[in-house]
């Protein structure tokens, strides 16, 4: 079966002037590697294509294949990860990980929020910050939390995120809104443990690989899973496997989002515990980093004892599942 790939290359877009937090969601060379010669070890046939401008080119010059497995996250819009699978769709091509309207819904947090909240799912209180103006009219008590509404990777969050005073949340929307030029979410700041859940197939089919606590070590930014705290995790972050009563409850929580937003084949979901005590739904990432050692889905799954090759495996698996109800193409 002839597989394509479909991903940002970092250091293209370093070449090209892009700056390295402006590309820090973009897969390095050796993440592309590893999927492909996984991809050969479980007997399909890997074709690199690249981003959305070479799908295009690809496509037109009558390329096809099978199967695509999309990891493209996209560089504008709010739209910019459902670009490779709105082209592939159009084609009738089928690929892994969710389809557009999942990845442009969950890539806004203020919108997914507002969708999570009406399926009696516990997150923030929280509004959206589009322009100066509307930092009057932001009615939460302190202490809250800012970041841009449509980054990833901690793009955005620092240690003034967690926001005190008026004064403090003017300054910071101010220039989030400036140097993201996007709207900022703002949200009531939960004091409480951090997790992330794991989580293969769609639907009824959706599992839980795992659930493991964030935890800040002291050389860290204080209170934020931060982009600084998220580039040196292995110096400043501490990720501890749990199965406690709580850890199980945000599991549920996790796979409650996950099914009710219509999230496929694999990604994670990020929560954190309110005051008391509550695992409250943060935001969820529907097309995870796929890094064997870096990106915290294979984080999670190492720290389960599976192996790479298993976790590209059982994605590979739920998407052929949902092509044909085979696992067959």
């Amino acid at each position: 079966m002839k597989v394509g790939i479909t991903y940002d290359l970092r250091d293209d877009y370093l070449r090209a002037g892009y700056g390295v937090e402006e590309t820090a969601e973009f897969d390095r060379e050796d993440t592309i590697h590893a999927i492909e010669t996984s991809l050969e070890d479980l007997g399909y046939e890997p074709v690199r294509i690249g981003n959305v401008k070479a799908l295009v080119q690809r496509l037109n010059d009558g390329d096809r294949w099978d199967l695509v497995c999309n990891i493209a996250e996209g560089l504008h819009g709010y739209g910019r990860e459902a670009q490779v699978p709105a082209i592939l769709d159009a084609y009738d091509i089928p690929y892994t990980f969710s389809d557009p309207l999942v990845l442009s819904l969950t890539l806004h947090k203020g919108m997914v929020k507002h969708v999570v909240r009406d399926i009696d799912i516990p997150t923030p209180d929280f509004c959206v910050v589009a322009s100066p103006s509307d930092v009057s009219s932001v009615n939460l008590s302190f202490p809250l939390f800012a970041k841009p509404v449509a980054e990833g990777t901690g793009k955005g969050i620092d240690s003034a995120s967690k926001i005190i005073d008026r004064q403090s949340l003017e300054s910071v929307c101010r220039r989030m809104l400036r140097d993201y030029r996007q709207p900022v979410l703002v949200e009531a700041f939960l004091p409480g443990r951090e997790f992330t859940v794991g989580i293969l197939g769609t639907g009824e089919n959706a599992v839980s690989i795992g659930v493991i606590e964030v935890l800040l070590r002291e050389n860290a930014e204080a209170d934020v899973y931060s982009y600084q705290n998220k580039e040196h995790f292995k110096e400043r972050v501490e990720y501890l496997l749990v199965n406690d009563e709580t850890a199980k409850r945000a599991e549920e929580t996790a796979l409650a989002a996950w099914r009710g937003l219509g999230c496929r084949d694999g990604g994670r979901v990020d929560l954190r515990a309110d005051a008391a005590g509550i695992p409250n739904f943060m935001e969820v990432n529907p097309l995870a980093g796929l890094h064997p050692e870096n990106s915290d889905l294979c984080i999670i799954a190492s720290m389960t004892g599976m192996s790479y090759g298993v976790l590209i495996e059982a994605i590979m698996q739920s998407a052929l599942k949902r092509c044909n109800g085979e696992g067959k193409v």
